[in-house]
């Protein structure tokens, strides 16, 4: 009897492990990540020397749960193009170890707490914004990618807002800083979104997903659009240093960084190979970070 109940015990506790990794791997938490850094960055660079530490706390639990509610809530709407992909057929919902209603609400409710908590303990502006933000990406985004390449566009809009919620929640408004660092993290997207595509293209063609690389296989449009959002990145990138935002330190490694990002984006231009666009994947995902680290600094 006690034996059984041991094995009972083990087991429950294996299968609450496994709906936890469930639950992460709904929340995606390596975009959930960034999201969180780059709302980070525009909350310190909004406070103007006056950081508020309880603050910054609470926008980024709200931020954190909005943007955990739009990935499952992403996800819940297409768990069948998930399931057609090689990359993606393992996810909770595609491989059906959970079922589509739970996922459901529990984007629902995280996605709904983060408005929440924004409105409650920063301000209005920021909950409208990442209120936005989720309904834009989920209602215009993601039916848009089975339509046009135009989808990429459509995604880097709400995408780009992490920077302006931290702002609006430290200052209460939008001042133009808080622009650049949108400009700054909508052109980045497009290198990393375009690399990512690349990689997976065969992927996304037997989903039905229209991305650029999908519908130009010869890669000639991704071309463009990756050398051109990363060389943009160089001179929008600097504009914090002219505007008083940073020193001559964030000067420098702006420049260094985007120089560097530009010829990642110039090799998988140029030679268009599974293992360039890996590059410049990688390269995207260095680049922001330690951008924002020395925006910090």
């Amino acid at each position: 009897m006690a034996l059984q109940a041991a094995k009972s015990t083990t087991a429950a506790a294996g299968l609450n492990l496994a709906s936890l990794a469930d639950y992460l791997q709904l929340s995606k938490p390596e975009v959930t990540a960034l999201i969180l850094v780059a709302t980070g960055a525009g909350f310190y660079a909004g406070s103007a020397g006056s950081l508020q530490p309880a603050l910054m706390a609470h926008t980024l639990v709200g931020t954190l749960l909005t943007a955990v509610g739009t990935a499952a809530l992403n996800q819940y709407l297409e768990r069948d193009v998930d399931a057609r992909m090689a990359r993606t057929r393992g996810r909770p919902l595609p491989a059906g170890r959970m079922a589509p209603a739970r996922a459901l609400a529990f984007g629902l409710l995280t996605g709904t707490a983060g408005v929440a908590h924004l409105a409650w303990f920063a301000n209005g502006l920021a909950a409208l914004l990442a209120f936005l933000t989720m309904a834009s990406y989920l209602l215009l985004y993601t039916p848009q990618k089975r339509r046009s390449p135009s989808c990429t566009t459509l995604g880097a809009l709400p995408g780009a807002v992490p920077p302006l919620i931290g702002w609006a929640a430290a200052a209460g408004r939008l001042d133009p800083g808080a622009w650049i660092l949108y400009a700054v993290l909508f052109l980045w997207q497009f290198p990393h979104f375009m690399a990512i595509a690349w990689i997976y293209r065969e992927d996304y063609q037997r989903a039905g997903i229209r991305m650029l690389p999908v519908v130009e296989p010869d890669g000639r449009g991704t071309a463009r659009q990756v050398l051109w959002t990363a060389g943009a990145l160089i001179p929008v990138s600097l504009l914090p240093s002219l505007m008083g935002m940073a020193g001559p330190l964030y000067a420098v490694a702006a420049l260094l960084l985007g120089v560097a990002f530009l010829y990642c984006a110039w090799r998988m231009a140029s030679r268009r190979t599974v293992a360039e666009a890996r590059r410049l994947l990688h390269a995207s995902v260095i680049y922001l970070p330690l951008l924002y680290a020395f925006l910090l600094v």
